[in-house]
C-alpha cells in the first residue's frame, strides 16, 4: 500500500504539472477539464488510501487530521517525570553552586562556522537550519563550543571563571528513548576557565563530578580517565601517520561499545593503518587500572622517549596526588581504551560510567526481535552510555579569536570542564521508581470542609495559609462531598489536612490529620485552636 500512495503522490504531482501547463497555454476548456478530471480521480484515490474519502466533508476531515505524536528523538515530561527531573536539576545545581559557579546563557543555535570542524567525525549530527535573511545556522550540539566562543566575545572581563550552563542540546543522531539517547536533551555544564597550576582545576572538576553523582543517587558508578598527549604519544610511537591520529582516536574510542577485532578491522580496513601497527596499538589501549597502571607506563621507555606522552604521564601523576587529597581516587579508573571522539581536548579526558552504560548481555537462546525499522535502534541492546563526560580543551577559545602577527591566537583561555547528560541519568532513577510513589506537587495542606460546603471559610484558611508561606489546596467545588475531598487529598499524597465544621469554626477551633499516619487514635483529626493554625502545622510540615 505504502508503494502505492508513493506512486500516486508521483502522479499527482506530474498531473497538476500538466494542468497548470495546459492552463498556461490557454488550451480548450474540454481538455483542461479531462486532465483536471484525471486529477481528482488521482487525488480521490490516494484519499482512500490514506482512510479520508468523498467531497467537502473529506477534505475538512484531511484538513483537520493530525498525527499526533512526538518528534522522533523527543517526548513529553508528565507531572510524575518532572518531579524527578526537576529534583535532578535541583541536585546537581546545589553541587554547582557549593564549587562557586555562576550562570550563564547561550543561544540555542548558533552560526553554523562557529560549530563546524569542532566535533570529529561526529559533525555529521548537527542540525542544520535553513538560511536566513544570509546567515547559516545549526542548532547547538553542545554547551562547550558556544562557551568557548563566549569567552572568545568576552574574554579581556572572564579571564578565570567557574561556570555552569543547564539547557537542551540538539543532534540528529539515531535515538534510543528508554535509555536516554535523544535528539533533544538537556545538559548540565561545569567548566573552569582560566590559567592555574598544573591539574588542580582537573582535580576539582572530578571531585563535583562525583559528588553530583553520589548526591543524584543513581548507585555505583566509575569515572574512567585518560590524557589525550598520553594517547597520541602512543599512535606516534607506534607508527600511526601524523593526519591520521584523529580518526584511529575515534576508532579506539569505540572498544567500550565493540571487541578489539571489530576496532582493529576499521583502523585497517576503512582507516588504512598496517595491521602491525594496530597490533602495537592494542598492547596498550587494553590496559586499565590504577596508579598501578602510570607506575607500568612510566618505566616505558619507548613511551617516555616521547615529549606528549611524558607531558601526559606527568599531568596524570599530580593528578592522582590530587583526587588523592579529594578522597575520590577509589572511583577512578586509568583507563588506555578511553578517546573520547571530540577533536577540541588537549588534555585529560574522562566519562563516567554505571552498570546500565554498557548493552545488556543476550540472554541464552532468546531470539532477537527485528527492528521497527531500518534508521531505528533495538533499544534491547543499547546501553545506557556513559551518564557523563568531559576532559581538558586548552585551544578551543583560541580557534575564535583570530591569530596576531606570530601566527597565535589572540587570546588564549585554557578550560576544563564536565558534562552530566540528565537524560540518561534520568533513565536510570525511573527505571528505581513505582510511578504511583512519585509526589508530583508539593502541596502541604488540603483543606477540608465536614457538612455545609464552607467554601469561603476553605478559602479563608488556605489565604491565611499562603501568608505564611504554607503549600495549600481546596476542592474547587461549593459544596463538595467529604470522601471526593479525602481521596483528592490522598491522590496527591498531601501529608496534612485542616478539617473544618460549623461548630468548630463557631467555637474558634480546626482539627488536624496528619494524612501519613496509621493511627486510629487521631480519629477525624485533632483539634486545635485556630489562632494556633499556622503555628502548629509549620511545625509539623518543618519535621517532614
Amino acid at each position: 500500500m505504502s508503494d502505492r500512495k508513493a506512486e500516486l503522490s508521483q502522479l499527482i504531482e506530474a498531473q497538476g504539472n500538466k494542468v497548470r501547463s495546459l492552463k498556461s497555454q490557454k488550451a480548450e476548456k474540454a481538455a483542461i477539464d479531462a486532465e483536471v478530471a484525471v486529477l481528482k480521480g488521482l487525488k480521490q484515490e490516494l484519499a482512500i488510501l490514506e482512510g479520508v474519502a468523498g467531497g467537502d466533508k473529506a477534505k475538512k476531515v484531511a484538513k483537520s487530521a493530525f498525527t499526533l505524536k512526538t518528534a522522533k528523538g523527543t517526548k513529553d515530561y508528565n507531572d510524575k517525570d518532572m518531579a524527578i527531573r526537576e529534583k535532578v536539576f535541583s541536585t546537581i545545581t546545589s553541587v554547582f553552586k557549593k564549587h562557586g559557579a555562576v550562570t550563564i546563557d547561550t543561544p540555542v543555535f548558533e552560526l553554523k562556522e562557529i560549530l563546524s570542524g569542532k566535533y570529529g567525525e561526529d559533525s555529521k549530527l548537527i542540525y542544520d537550519l535553513a538560511d536566513q535573511g544570509g546567515e547559516e545556522c545549526s542548532l547547538r550540539y553542545d554547551l562547550t563550543v558556544p562557551f568557548a566562543r563566549f569567552l572568545a566575545m568576552n574574554g579581556k572581563e572572564y579571564q578565570n571563571f567557574k561556570r555552569y550552563h543547564i539547557a537542551k542540546v540538539y543532534r540528529r543522531d539515531q535515538p534510543a528513548m528508554t535509555k536516554g539517547r535523544m535528539r533533544e536533551f538537556y545538559q548540565c555544564d561545569f567548566d573552569i576557565a582560566g590559567t592555574y597550576d598544573a591539574m588542580i582545576p582537573d582535580a576539582e572538576i572530578l571531585r563535583i563530578l562525583c559528588e553530583a553523582l553520589t548526591n543524584l543517587d543513581i548507585g555505583k558508578f566509575t569515572v574512567k580517565l585518560n590524557h589525550r598527549k598520553i594517547l597520541d604519544g602512543i599512535f606516534q610511537v607506534c607508527g600511526v601517520p601524523e593526519d591520521n591520529i584523529r580518526p584511529i582516536s575515534s576508532a579506539v574510542d569505540k572498544l567500550d561499545k565493540l571487541p578489539w577485532a571489530d576496532v582493529k578491522k576499521e583502523m585497517t580496513e576503512e582507516k588504512g593503518l598496517a595491521p602491525e601497527v594496530a597490533d602495537k596499538i592494542g598492547e596498550y589501549v587494553k590496559l586499565k587500572g590504577g596508579r598501578d597502571l602510570l607506575e607500568r607506563l612510566l618505566a616505558d621507555e619507548n613511551l617516555t622517549k616521547n615529549t606528549s606522552a611524558l607531558a601526559g604521564l606527568q599531568d596524570m601523576e599530580l593528578l592522582f596526588d590530587y583526587l588523592d587529597a579529594f578522597e575520590i581516587t577509589e572511583k577512578m579508573s586509568f583507563d588506555l581504551s578511553l578517546a573520547r571522539g571530540l577533536d577540541y581536548y588537549t588534555g585529560i579526558i574522562y566519562e563516567a560510567v554505571t552498570e546500565k552504560s554498557a548493552p545488556p548481555k543476550p540472554v541464552e537462546g532468546a531470539v532477537a526481535k527485528p527492528k521497527k525499522s531500518t534508521d531505528e535502534f533495538d533499544e534491547s541492546t543499547v546501553g545506557v552510555g556513559s551518564v557523563a563526560a568531559g576532559g581538558r580543551y586548552d585551544n578551543l577559545v583560541g580557534m575564535f579569536s583570530g591569530l596576531n602577527k606570530k601566527g597565535e591566537p589572540n587570546l588564549k583561555i585554557p578550560c576544563v570542564g564536565v558534562s552530566i547528560g540528565v537524560e540518561r541519568v534520568f533513565s536510570i532513577l525511573m527505571a528505581k521508581q513505582k510511578p504511583e510513589a512519585i509526589k508530583s506537587n508539593e502541596t502541604e495542606v488540603y483543606v477540608i470542609a465536614v457538612g455545609d460546603g464552607l467554601l469561603t471559610e476553605r478559602m479563608q484558611i488556605a489565604s491565611d495559609l499562603w501568608k505564611a508561606d504554607v503549600k495549600a489546596a481546596f476542592l474547587f467545588k461549593k459544596k463538595p462531598k467529604l470522601d471526593k475531598q479525602w481521596a483528592a487529598c490522598e491522590k496527591d499524597q498531601i501529608p496534612f489536612a485542616v478539617i473544618i465544621g460549623r461548630d468548630e469554626l463557631d467555637r474558634g477551633e480546626i482539627r488536624i490529620k496528619d494524612m501519613r499516619s496509621k493511627d486510629e487514635s487521631q480519629g477525624g483529626g485533632v483539634t486545635y485552636k485556630r489562632d494556633d493554625m499556622v503555628k502548629i502545622l509549620k511545625e509539623k510540615i518543618a519535621q517532614l
